[in-house]
């Protein structure tokens, strides 16, 4: 009887197929835009033939016409209900062109071509913004209840980085199809995947990872039950300035969404960096730089399924202090064992740190998408309005801000450094260039982070109170 009480207040149970299903959606994301993220500047500089430079402006561009995008999508969603769910059906609407330029993101046929990387990076970002923000708010859609909000997320992000490994797997997948050379100092066959030769491979893996994404995102939407929505009285008032008018009286949207920023700026640039760290400053195989970028993965799946259970034990914010602190010791340890010659080459030590990094990062960031949740609650129980759409929208916003971060920052940098794509070997200067930009400057954004989720006050207890007090009012009206 208290579990259908409960029910009816909205705090729904989910069954492992919804929670299953739901984080799919995001398994299906990370195959298509993390490939993009981590990817998509090494293929343009390497592959595509663009400068670093070019490249860096390029993506602060796009990252600008999201900042006008995204508000209208979150408005779009909040306002309107297709017949096939008010969130849930963007996952088929916006997924279907987004597959398709996300493989002619990297399509060669306009080798160097600025005007074509515009048009196809521009038109994929604002179809990945038509699914990515209706699938965030589908999260707050699904149930009020925050233990059951917890473990979605944690299958959400063990789902995730599922895609996330089969995306850090890309160098080891290309080589299939990349043109093989003779390596002298071997005398074997050695697949090419950093050169103009590879651009087939790249177009091929990308379409496997695209299409995989699109039959994910139509299994994510037949799984998801929609219940916790505005009615239609409440969306037909809901207005772009709805956005920013939440963001200013919103004090724990503003938190997280400047943790956002922070959060993903790190991981954008230390992710865009890797591929660059192996080729250049460790000369190493497809092999061992995928299984290096496996370890930026692999923690996921032994951390994440433990979240609720550390977050019982030590809380919403040591969890926080506990695995961004982990992150920046792994990556000094990584820093030093870099700089020093004869650790330089010893792979083990270098994956050793890669691994204490990257449990923190995972760990840490795959576990702020509960806040969301939080955050429209908390606006829900002040304001009185439940806009989903136009929160996701905003935490889109910085999050892309974050992103368009890790896009303009290795680009300048590489550019500042003096990096040469047809190089074999790059100078001194240039290779210190890339260690910058894979542990110096996201350590320094992790403390920024620590610092701004140190002011976040949205506990469990509070949330509870807040989610009562919204349903009971709804249940009085």
């Amino acid at each position: 009887m208290d579990a259908i009480k409960s029910e009816a207040k909205g705090f729904y149970k989910l069954s492992w197929a919804q929670r299953i299903g739901f984080g799919s959606g995001d398994m299906a994301q990370n195959l298509i835009y993390q490939t993009i993220s981590i990817w998509l500047l090494f293929f343009y500089t390497n592959v595509f033939g663009l400068k670093p430079s070019v490249a860096a402006v390029m993506f602060l561009i796009v990252r600008l016409v999201d900042v006008l995008w995204d508000p209208v999508v979150g408005t779009i969603v909040d306002k309107r209900t297709p017949k096939w769910g008010k969130y849930r059906s963007w996952l088929i609407l916006g997924g279907i062109p987004l597959v398709g330029l996300a493989i002619l993101c990297f399509w060669n046929g306009f080798s160097g071509s600025l005007l074509y990387a515009y048009i196809t990076y521009v038109g994929m970002s604002m179809c990945y913004t038509l699914v990515n923000v209706p699938y965030g708010a589908l999260n707050a859609s699904l149930t009020r209840d925050t233990n059951e909000i917890t473990i979605l997320t944690s299958t959400r992000m063990f789902m995730a980085n599922l895609g996330a490994l089969c995306v850090k797997s890309l160098p080891l997948i290309i080589a299939i199809f990349a043109p093989k050379v003779l390596d002298p100092a071997t005398g074997k066959q050695t697949a090419v995947y950093n050169t103009p030769d590879a651009a087939g491979a790249w177009f091929i893996t990308m379409t496997i990872f695209a299409l995989a994404g699109l039959a994910l995102l139509i299994f994510c939407f037949t799984q998801c039950k929609e219940r916790v929505v505005m009615d239609e009285k409440e969306s037909a008032n809901v207005k772009v300035s709805d956005l920013w008018m939440e963001f200013v009286r919103n004090r724990p949207l503003r938190i997280v969404a400047f943790f956002f920023i922070t959060a993903f700026a790190m991981m954008s640039v230390s992710n865009a960096a890797d591929a660059y760290f192996m080729t250049f400053n460790v000369g190493a195989t497809p092999l061992l730089t995928t299984l290096f970028m496996w370890l930026g993965t692999i923690p996921a799946f032994i951390f994440m399924p433990l979240v609720p259970a550390i977050k019982r034990k030590i809380g919403k914010k040591g969890m926080f202090y506990l695995f961004l602190g982990v992150a920046i010791i792994g990556m000094i340890m990584m820093y030093t064992f870099v700089s020093i010659p004869t650790l330089k080459t010893n792979f083990f030590l270098l994956c050793l740190a890669q691994f204490v990094k990257s449990t923190g990062i995972i760990t840490a960031t795959g576990y702020m998408w509960a806040l969301v949740p939080e955050v429209i609650s908390y606006g829900e129980y002040t304001t009185g309005k439940r806009i989903s759409g136009i929160v996701n929208a905003l935490t889109g916003i910085f999050f892309k801000a974050g992103m368009a971060l890790g896009g303009v920052v290795p680009g300048l940098v590489l550019a500042w450094v003096g990096f040469n794509a047809d190089a074999v070997k790059q100078t001194p200067l240039a290779e210190q260039g890339i260690l910058w930009l894979v542990c110096v400057i996201p350590a320094i954004l992790l403390l920024l982070a620590i610092w701004i989720i140190s002011k976040y006050e949205l506990s469990d207890e509070r949330m509870d109170e807040i989610n009562t007090a919204i349903e009971a009012k709804h249940l009085a009206e």
